[in-house]
C-alpha cells in the first residue's frame, strides 16, 4: 500500500467512536447475547481465569464470562456503552472492570489474560494488524483469542455493503468482515499463533415485520443511524426501501406477523504460540 492511500486511521477511530455513540447498541446487542455465551462455552472459559473482552459494546462476552465465574475486563472506546455494560452487570449480580480504551492500544502488560475474547468487536478496527498484535500481546502463552465474525456471504454482510454504497468507507480501509477468513488471520495472527479453529455459526434476528426490524436498527443501530443522518430525503426512503426487501429476502418464516432473519457468522479459537 503506498502511502497515498494509507488511511487516516485516528481520524476514522473518532468517526466510528461518534457511530456506535449514534442511537443504543445495548438494545441491540440484546438480540446477539446468544453469539458470547456460545463462544465462552466453545473456549471453556474457567472459573477464576483471567479474561479480557475487546471493544465489549454493552458488555454481552464480559457478562458472558462474569456468569462463568472469571476475573474479567471488557473495554470500549464509547463511554455511553460502558456505562450499559456497568449496568448491566450490577444488575445480575456479577462483578466485572470497564475501561474506555480502544482495541489497538490495550491498556494492560503482555500476557496479562488467559482468554481474550472479541464479538463483532476488533473486526472493526480501523488498522487490523495493529489490533491482532495488541490481541495477541496481552494473551498468555498458551491461552486463547476467542472470536465472532460476521461473514460477508450473510444478511449482515448484505447489509454492510447496501450502506456502503450509500456511504463509502474511507479508500485503503480492509473490509472489517475479512475476519471471517482463515487466510487474513493467518496474515494477522499466523506469527502468534499455534493452531486456528473455526466453527460457523448462525444467529437470528427477530421482529413483528420487515419494516418494523428496519425501524428500530434506524433508532438504536448506530451504523445504520448514522447513514440515514446523512442522506436526504429521497435517497433515505431508497435505502429505506432496499433494507426492507433485504429483511425480507433473508426472513426464514415468511408470515405476516414476524420475521426471523438468520445471519452468519464465523466463531473462530486462536491458540496462542
Amino acid at each position: 500500500m503506498n502511502a497515498e492511500a494509507t488511511p487516516d486511521f485516528e481520524s476514522i477511530k473518532t468517526r466510528q467512536q461518534a457511530t456506535w455513540a449514534t442511537g443504543n447498541f445495548a438494545v441491540t446487542a440484546t438480540q446477539i447475547q446468544f453469539v458470547s455465551d456460545v463462544l465462552a462455552e466453545t473456549v471453556d472459559i474457567r472459573a477464576g481465569s483471567r479474561v479480557l473482552d475487546v471493544a465489549c459494546g454493552s458488555g454481552n462476552a464480559t457478562i458472558a464470562a462474569a456468569r462463568r465465574g472469571a476475573e474479567v475486563s471488557g473495554i470500549d472506546y464509547v463511554p455511553a456503552l460502558l456505562e450499559q455494560a456497568r449496568i448491566r452487570t450490577a444488575a445480575e449480580g456479577l462483578e466485572a472492570t470497564y475501561i474506555e480504551a480502544d482495541a489497538e492500544n490495550l491498556p494492560f502488560a503482555d500476557a496479562s489474560f488467559d482468554t481474550v475474547l472479541s464479538v463483532f468487536g476488533a473486526m472493526f478496527a480501523p488498522n487490523q494488524e495493529r489490533a491482532a498484535s495488541e490481541l495477541a500481546r496481552v494473551a498468555t502463552p498458551g491461552g486463547n483469542i476467542a472470536l465472532a465474525t460476521w461473514t460477508p456471504d450473510s444478511f449482515v454482510g448484505d447489509m454492510f455493503r447496501l450502506l456502503g454504497s450509500y456511504v463509502p468507507p474511507p479508500p485503503g480501509l480492509r473490509p472489517p468482515l475479512e475476519w471471517s477468513s482463515e487466510e487474513r488471520l493467518g496474515e494477522l495472527f499466523g506469527t502468534t499463533a499455534s493452531g486456528f479453529e473455526t466453527t460457523p455459526r448462525i444467529v437470528t434476528f427477530r421482529g413483528l415485520s420487515a419494516e418494523q426490524f428496519v425501524e428500530a436498527n434506524k433508532t438504536y443501530f448506530g451504523p445504520l443511524a448514522k447513514t440515514f443522518e446523512v442522506l436526504d430525503d429521497e435517497k433515505g426512503a431508497e435505502l429505506h426501501d432496499k433494507l426492507v426487501n433485504l429483511v425480507t429476502k433473508y426472513d426464514r418464516l415468511e408470515r405476516d406477523d414476524a420475521i426471523a432473519v438468520p445471519a452468519a457468522y464465523v466463531e473462530t479459537v486462536i491458540a496462542r504460540a
